[in-house]
């Protein structure tokens, strides 16, 4: 049987991906900071059909140390690991980079960037000693292809960052003939409590009128997005994939029916 581990994954896109990979019959290690937070999340997908095991491991991805407890935990419960995904991180507050404090700065670039790039390092590790290799993959964001916006720097930056690394770690993987691939995921905009919260939940976001317009527009839940995603990653085979949810051409017919297909995530029900 085989295991995926996912960061980030008690809530929101991470939750609904390991729901998809249990559903299909696969192990899960679930990951995340909060242990109550985590210890609902396994017993919520226990209860869920799918014949594979679901474990939890609690740690931050900002930690190397825990990180590398992950991995640990992950080879001592199920042998292997055939899937691990960078999914973990957080939004920032909606403020001009010199209205950031430098710990806001730091929790951003810790989590978002430095997080995948020790996450794959480990990930890279792990799946070297297995006769099969692995597909690790990152999850990109706004900012990776380079779009910008008043109060995303330091979370596009970071992104972007995310995109350049996945892309070159594909390549370092192919030259040295490693039997571990790399990918991205675009996940587009996904309405959950990463929309209005920063810094995981420590700070309410405002949004715009206008961003929120464009997030009715382009946005949708995250089970939607997961399923897209998941779907994808069973069928991949390839390294340095690409798994797109909002591409281009969606997003355009989604400007172009807007007016016929009105929808209101931030209505108060």
């Amino acid at each position: 049987m085989k295991t995926a581990v996912i960061t980030g994954s008690t809530r929101g896109l991470g939750f609904e991906m390991a729901r998809r990979f249990h559903a299909a019959g696969w192990n899960l290690v679930l990951n995340g900071v909060n242990p109550q937070r985590l210890e609902q999340a396994v017993e919520k997908l226990r209860a869920l059909p799918g014949n594979g095991a679901v474990e939890g491991c609690r740690g931050s991805v900002a930690d190397a140390g825990d990180l590398q407890t992950l991995a640990d935990f992950a080879r001592e419960k199920f042998g292997t690991v055939e899937i691990w995904i960078n999914n973990a991180g957080v939004n920032q507050p909606m403020k001009p980079i010199w209205e950031l404090s430098e710990q806001e700065i730091d929790a951003i670039l810790n989590i978002d960037l430095r997080g995948a790039v020790l996450g794959s390092r480990l990930a890279v590790q792990l799946m070297e000693q297995q006769p099969e290799g692995g597909f690790l993959y990152n999850l990109e964001g706004y900012g990776s292809n380079d779009a910008m916006m008043l109060g995303l720097n330091m979370y596009g930056t970071s992104k972007r960052a995310v995109t350049h690394f996945t892309v070159a770690l594909a390549r370092e993987l192919e030259e040295r003939g490693s039997r571990v691939k790399a990918g991205r995921l675009s996940p587009g905009i996904m309405i959950t409590d990463f929309t209005v919260k920063a810094l995981g939940g420590e700070q309410n976001i405002a949004l715009p009128e206008k961003t929120k317009k464009v997030y009715n527009i382009l946005g949708d839940y995250p089970d939607v997005v997961a399923e897209h995603l998941v779907k994808g990653m069973l069928a991949n085979t390839r390294n340095n994939a690409h798994i797109e949810w909002l591409t281009t051409g969606k997003a355009a017919w989604r400007f172009m029916t807007a007016a016929f297909n009105k929808r209101d995530f931030f209505a108060e029900k």
